[in-house]
């Protein structure tokens, strides 16, 4: 089978197995990545039913590694990195100096001077040009290591079933049935060092497999055969926009940006001002953002329509007070959803407003977010 987007720029080591499997595929920074293989829906349903398994070998990988590692990750980035034990993950921000977001990040302690940033496809030069700014007062290395590792997510209730069942995968240093959420194990997959973080992007458990690019091949076919029994199905980026809107999970460029404030993103707690010493927006953030700013809320519609980003958020007399960010129907909940800046006057849950839909109004309702969360 050929390759039915020839002209793409970016393709992931395992694409020919995705065009094997006939994936279509979609531009995301400058990749060609599955969209889906024939229904997003059957694969979203998939993930929080059994399992899904997903190639996002589009993310950056960065280790920063040197005795000076950890305080210059507490100073370059807006969480105490510090503080994290060895194995453990956390999720972080990397702020320019106005307190805006550059980009969200997940963070592993590999030993207590290494440490392996991940960082968003479309943000992995502006986040390796950063971290190399910032250390330049520091006894730090900087590397860049995306084009070297692939990674592959298995999410959903079965995935930890089909971890442990994977074979070629030994060695692992913390057995998966102990490892706890935001924490990692060291393995070898095929005798090559492979890294399992608990961790995902789904709203479901799951776990998410750095390899060496070369072995990445491999390791899906390993993982794919011992999903079968528990009804593993490939899943595209379709499936995983509507899994992490449905869990409430910011995606950058449309919730996160430079243009925003943490607190307006519902992540002021990732943010330690607690730590001693400076870090990069930490005078920004303490001023906060100017007053009236917009802050980010769920809303929820009837029927069967659902307000896209950009769409316009109005009261009932027509007056603009926000604009949705993501939206979709939710295939869990069976209703439309969608994330919005608004005005924070309009912040209460069961607010009522409106979604203007290319000049239709939907009614639409504020409430809490996620607007999903899985039984533990």
């Amino acid at each position: 089978m050929t390759d039915p987007r020839p002209d793409s720029d970016r393709t992931s080591p395992l694409h020919q197995i995705h065009v094997d499997g006939g994936a279509s595929f979609t531009d995301f920074a400058g990749w060609q990545m599955p969209v889906s293989y024939g229904s997003d829906l059957a694969e979203h349903h998939a993930v929080r039913t059994s399992a899904g398994i997903f190639d996002i070998s589009h993310m950056a990988e960065i280790l920063v590694d040197g005795p000076g590692a950890a305080d210059f990750l507490d100073y370059a980035l807006a969480g105490r990195l510090s503080a994290i034990a060895i194995a453990q993950a956390k999720y972080s921000l990397l702020l320019n100096p106005e307190g805006g977001i550059i980009d969200d990040l997940v963070v592993y302690r590999l030993t207590d001077d290494t440490f392996f940033v991940v960082a968003n496809a479309g943000n992995r030069f502006a986040v390796a040009t950063a971290l190399r700014a910032r250390a330049e007062n520091f006894d730090v290395r900087v590397s860049d290591l995306s084009d070297a590792y692939s990674l592959i997510a298995v999410q959903g209730p079965n995935s930890r079933e089909i971890a442990k069942a994977a074979a070629g995968i030994t060695e692992v240093s913390v057995p998966l049935d102990d490892l706890k959420y935001y924490w990692s194990t060291d393995a070898l997959f095929d005798d090559q060092p492979l890294l399992i973080g608990r961790t995902g992007y789904t709203g479901e458990d799951g776990f998410e497999f750095y390899i060496q690019t070369d072995a990445a091949a491999n390791l899906w076919a390993a993982l794919v055969a011992a999903g079968e029994p528990y009804g593993l199905v490939p899943a595209g980026l379709a499936s995983r926009d509507t899994l992490r809107l449905e869990a409430g999970m910011p995606l950058y460029g449309h919730e996160l940006g430079t243009d925003s404030f943490p607190v307006q993103a519902g992540l002021g707690r990732v943010v330690n001002l607690k730590k001693e010493g400076d870090f990069v927006g930490r005078a920004a953030i303490e001023a906060g953002p100017p007053h009236g700013s917009h802050l980010l809320v769920g809303l929820t519609t009837e029927g069967k329509r659902a307000g896209r980003a950009g769409y316009s958020v109005v009261t009932d007399d027509g007056s603009q007070v926000g604009m949705v960010t993501s939206g979709a129907l939710s295939p869990t909940l069976g209703f439309p959803i969608a994330m919005a800046y608004v005005d924070p006057f309009v912040l209460e849950a069961g607010t009522p407003l409106y979604i203007d839909v290319r000049g239709n109004r939907i009614a639409a309702s504020v409430v809490d977010l996620p607007f999903y969360k899985r039984d533990k």
